[in-house]
């Protein structure tokens, strides 16, 4: 990846407006999953310092414990977002292969190739929709990062988000469906971008007023049925497996972080995402946020850094479920929040 040697290009409200980040996706046409994958370089062509915070209490990751803050590496170059459930953590091995032709790398040698690609990924299971032995793999890491680019990149039904539903509490009947969506947020020189991948059990709702956007439906369909009122009211949610929703993203800034720093900014991320999903961090969710810092911006105060990565969580989140379309698969009718908000009108 080649580091820009021109100014930020116009602000569009996505990760991509993080300087030294970049964005590439992969949707598999035979149904609806896919990956993607957030390429990370710092001013020196190296990657960037990264930081993970699990909250869900069904994660499907790999290269968590890697990022610590106590622990060796400093830096990696890609972060990776998928479906298909544990399945497709093997997009990241793709992802590898790409950074290894491209010299990018851990050296653990001084020959010509010794390098380790450091690429952490979390999963979000998605094998509930269309035929489930379809998931990313390699070849999927791989042609996510060829397309990886600095302009905004796409939302709703595309990439980690393609099969991506919310609002499963009172069963898949009564859902809508997710999406990726992404967000940013600039004070000066410093910018915090987000890019989220929205598969929550619960509801997604407006951050500001607290009314559902898109989540579970009324048993007529026609409405939402504010999942966590409908809870306190008494009403039973049905039996869910574990580990099938999760809400993975990335948190990026181009201002400089320790490692300890980058970890902290995660964390404030998932304060963006209890702000936009309600109910959040359950027992069937593995909802993880990696954060990534490029460096190629000036520091500034680190709480308003925390600001705008909830600020940017929370908004990317919204703006995932605006920009889905609904989807018909075996049977089942999920619609968007623009179906429902076109079937009111």
């Amino acid at each position: 990846m080649n580091t820009p040697k021109h100014p930020p290009i116009e602000r569009a409200d996505t990760i991509t407006d993080v300087r030294g980040i970049q964005v590439g996706q992969h949707t598999d046409p035979r149904r609806p999953t896919g990956c993607s994958v957030v390429l990370a370089q710092g001013p020196d062509g190296g990657g960037a310092v990264a930081g993970v915070d699990v909250r869900g209490a069904a994660p499907g990751t790999r290269e968590t414990d890697l990022l610590a803050p106590t622990n060796l590496v400093e830096r990696v170059q890609a972060v990776l977002l998928s479906g298909g459930s544990a399945w497709g953590l093997d997009a990241a091995s793709g992802v590898m292969r790409w950074l290894e032709e491209h010299g990018l790398g851990l050296p653990v040698g001084t020959a010509p190739g010794q390098l380790v690609p450091i690429v952490p990924a979390a999963v979000l299971f998605d094998l509930h929709v269309g035929d489930a032995r379809i998931r990313p793999g390699a070849d999927a890491g791989h042609a996510a990062c060829q397309a990886a680019s600095r302009a905004p990149p796409a939302q709703g039904n595309v990439g980690a988000g393609a099969g991506a539903v919310v609002g499963k509490l009172f069963g898949m009947a009564s859902a809508m469906k997710g999406g990726i969506g992404s967000a940013s947020v600039r004070v000066g020189e410093v910018t915090v971008g987000a890019l989220i991948a929205v598969n929550a059990l619960g509801d997604v709702v407006d951050p500001d007023t607290g009314a559902p956007i898109a989540g579970a439906r009324t048993p007529d369909g026609q409405a939402l049925r504010h999942s966590v009122r409908a809870l306190l009211a008494g009403e039973a949610p049905q039996a869910i497996l574990a580990g099938s929703n999760t809400t993975i993203g990335v948190v990026a800034t181009d201002a400089p972080l320790i490692k300890a720093r980058a970890q902290r900014l995660a964390g404030a991320g998932h304060d963006g995402l209890a702000r936009a999903i309600r109910p959040v961090h359950t027992m069937s969710d593995g909802d993880t946020l990696f954060a990534l810092s490029t460096g190629h911006a000036p520091a500034i105060d680190f709480n308003l850094l925390c600001a705008m990565a909830s600020e940017a969580v929370a908004r990317a989140c919204v703006h995932a479920v605006r920009a889905a379309r609904g989807l018909q698969a075996d049977g089942l009718w999920l619609p968007s929040a623009i179906d429902l908000e076109a079937s009111r009108a």
